[in-house]
């Protein structure tokens, strides 16, 4: 009976694999023989805004200062966040927070511009440099996003 199973098994295992498609997309020459779809023109892309030198709030570097040092020493005040964006923090802090302690001390923070009422930071740490992105909203953090330094330049 064990011969039989493992017999039945080897003949249906060629005929799955036969049964595998591979999908594509080609011309189709019938309706049009000679005529090829010519690929569209690329389109420039849009010119990015300009950067501002000054910050769109002045606050920005010191919420941003004290947000990093909150997160060092688990002390996250949440009240400083809008509300659609507290949850999103509390939900994040624990992976994020590993990681921006991982990173050690602070050495600098260094504005470099602002776009759409948000300013752009590097923050250089001990072990890493990143980028942080910093929005303020009614005197609340309402966004705020980092990664590692040149990563989009």
């Amino acid at each position: 009976m064990k011969a039989f199973l493992i017999a039945a098994a080897l003949t249906l295992v060629p005929a799955a694999a036969s049964a595998q498609v591979a999908a594509a997309t080609v011309p189709n020459t019938f309706d049009r023989p000679g005529q090829t779809s010519a690929p569209a023109p690329a389109q420039a892309a849009p010119a990015a805004p300009a950067r501002s030198t000054t910050p769109a709030n002045a606050a920005s570097e010191q919420m941003l200062r004290d947000f990093i040092t909150a997160v060092q020493t688990d002390a996250i005040d949440y009240a400083v966040f809008t509300d659609d964006l507290a949850p999103k923090i509390r939900e994040q802090a624990g992976p994020v927070g590993t990681l921006i302690k991982g990173f050690g001390a602070v050495q600098a923070v260094d504005f470099v511009g602002s776009e759409n009422q948000t300013d752009l930071y590097v923050v250089t740490f001990a072990t890493a440099a990143t980028e942080w992105m910093i929005g303020i909203q009614n005197g609340k953090i309402a966004a705020l996003l980092f990664r590692p330094a040149n990563a989009g330049n």
